[in-house]
């Protein structure tokens, strides 16, 4: 599929769309665990997905306007060590990719996308107390505190001009304001998308046509927003003033929150009817008790529900597999589990499909976990990048480039690799390697954990070469950078679009936006453990007195000898990530409603 065929169709993203390993894979099957409160005739209003598009565009500006240069503020304000500063922003990373599972639990089982985000807004601009709202649940609180925690963000530089000492009321300040917005923009991170894809209405023909575009096109909101934070914001933090640039960030979601209120009308509303963990948990629960039965050698004598139940709950039956036997145990049929077609107790006698659904979620597991290490080298464009880019030479000509800006080209890098896939690698590859076929999900993984590879070697390479200069009494530009960066941008583009799209497409149905979830949560492990990585290498490498691999002045240390140990703990995952996908099964489906 050639790029601008796709635009004519309004398809941004090729890369996020469904390929030839997939088959399987639908635009997104109504959930069902959800019902529509709306009638049911009402028209889809094309405003609110563009509001809703705009309130994501506002949020990631806002977002990223604090994490893009946080290290840059932890060292220059805050003056803390370079060690610490790069735990501490890794670690804050994580738990801001932590939270969107929790939201997305909370949201699926009690609430709903709407009114929690809905609720909390209201209460956000009636300025009601935050101890009037935790009765209603972490959700609402989430959001609330998210807004508040800007505020005390921005508050944190005005406290620092006040004193030329950093004090403790200062750091306290500023860190419970950063943790309120971890959690808070976590909170938003696991609704506003499901939220934007309610606004479509499965049952209406151009509304499916419309909702794929819509994926593509918040992706690119998420994409302006880390653009403009990485430019404009940055340099206004360090070459004008900090509070400055906090500010803006801050009216950036108060004009979201503007903007969502105002298109309240147009939107519709979808409610949860159920927890999606339910199914799972009765396989569990149903296995568990057949224990001692001998499944059939017959799948076809397994309990499955009937066609039209099916259709009701708007679920695809899953083929059988012989994978995990034992939790066939559950659809075991025992002569008093059923009552006509249906199960008397469902803790007692669970379908194929439930089961399978189980499966699914276990394969996963491994992919998954590869993640993980995956993500703890990618943090470091936020930490590591950042502060080898400080201590080179900053200025191009005869402008000066803040270190964290260079995230900014990585983020343009990340559109000028979907450009080259699709006009050149792809045609190239499908015509000379694959006979026609495209790349599957699992290939593109592979192939962005493995640039990552050559990202960290990249890296160790331009560290080396700059400590080289610096005992030559020379500082080299800041442009040694920019290759890491660059092919730091493909192996986002190969591995964690790849992966959002992969974890969707093999999620069961009533867990689109937990699987999701699970691919952000995958970021905020790898966040932590970049964190534990840091501070094992700070603790293992500063005994006798020695300065430590990462110092406060790192040119006394060795920060190439860390991205040398990054590259080989890659090269370890691109192993172990190339065994589980060649076995991997995917999800097959026999029957779509």
């Amino acid at each position: 599929m050639e790029f601008g065929d796709s635009m004519e169709r309004g398809e941004l993203w090729p890369l996020l769309s469904k390929d030839e390993t997939s088959r399987d894979y639908k635009e997104e099957a109504s959930s069902k665990s959800y019902k529509v409160t709306q009638l049911p005739h009402k028209p889809s209003d094309w405003r609110a997905p563009a509001i809703i598009l705009g309130f994501e565009c506002l949020d990631s500006t806002a977002f990223n306007g604090i994490a893009t240069n946080l290290v840059v503020y932890l060292h220059t304000v805050l003056h803390g060590n370079n060690a610490s500063n790069a735990a501490n922003v890794t670690t804050w990373f994580g738990t801001s990719y932590f939270t969107p599972i929790l939201g997305a639990i909370i949201t699926d089982t009690y609430w709903g996308n709407y009114k929690t985000i809905f609720v909390s807004l209201v209460l956000y601009l009636l300025g009601r107390s935050h101890d009037s709202i935790t009765r209603r649940g972490p959700k609402y609180v989430q959001i609330k505190i998210y807004n508040l925690g800007m505020v005390l963000i921005t508050l944190s530089p005005f406290a620092a001009a006040a004193t030329s000492v950093t004090n403790g009321a200062q750091i306290l300040v500023f860190y419970s304001g950063l943790y309120l917005v971890a959690f808070g923009s976590g909170g938003l991170r696991s609704a506003l998308l499901p939220f934007g894809a309610d606004q479509f209405d499965d049952n209406n023909p151009l509304d499916r046509e419309k909702k794929g575009p819509f994926f593509s096109w918040f992706y690119v909101c998420m994409v302006f927003g880390s653009i403009t934070s990485g430019t404009i914001i940055v340099w206004i933090q360090e070459n004008i003033d900090w509070a400055l640039g906090f500010g803006i960030s801050t009216l950036c979601i108060a004009l979201a929150l503007g903007g969502f209120l105002l298109g309240t009308p147009t939107y519709r509303l979808l409610m949860p009817s159920g927890s999606p963990l339910k199914n799972i948990c009765q396989v569990v629960v149903a296995s568990l008790r057949k224990i001692n039965l001998e499944v059939p050698a017959d799948s076809s004598l397994l309990y499955e529900a009937n066609d039209e139940t099916l259709h009701n709950s708007k679920q695809s039956k899953l083929a059988h597999t012989d994978e995990l036997r034992f939790l066939d145990k559950a659809a075991i049929i025992n002569g008093s589990d059923l009552k006509g077609s249906n199960p008397k107790n469902s803790w007692k006698v669970c379908t194929v499909t439930q089961v399978e659904e189980l499966k699914i979620l276990l394969r996963l597991v491994p992919i998954w976990l590869t993640s993980i290490i995956y993500a703890a080298a990618y943090t470091q464009i936020n930490t590591t990048f950042i502060q080898q880019g400080s201590v080179m030479n900053t200025k191009i000509n005869s402008f000066f480039v803040p270190p964290a800006s260079l995230v900014s080209f990585e983020t343009v890098g990340v559109v000028a690799w979907v450009l080259l896939y699709n006009k050149y690698i792809s045609p190239i590859i499908r015509k000379q390697l694959l006979h026609g076929s495209e790349l599957s999900q699992l290939n593109r993984m592979g192939i962005g954990r493995f640039l990552i590879i050559i990202a960290m070697a990249i890296a160790a390479l331009v560290e080396t070469k700059r400590l080289d200069s610096v005992r030559n009494s020379e500082v080299i530009s800041i442009i040694w950078q920019l290759p890491q960066y660059f092919v730091l941008a493909g192996s986002e583009v190969f591995s964690f679009i790849t992966q959002l799209e992969f974890f969707y497409s093999q999620a069961p149905d009533s867990m689109k936006s937990i699987c999701t979830s699970f691919a952000l949560l995958a970021i905020s492990l790898g966040s932590y453990l970049s964190s534990l990585i840091v501070t094992i290498v700070a603790v293992t490498t500063t005994t006798g007195g020695r300065p430590g691999w990462i110092p406060d002045d790192l040119n006394d240390g060795r920060l190439d000898y860390y991205f040398w140990s990054l590259t080989a703990l890659c090269a370890f995952n691109f192993i172990v990530y190339i065994f589980f996908a060649r076995y991997y099964k995917l999800k097959k489906v026999i029957s779509e409603n």
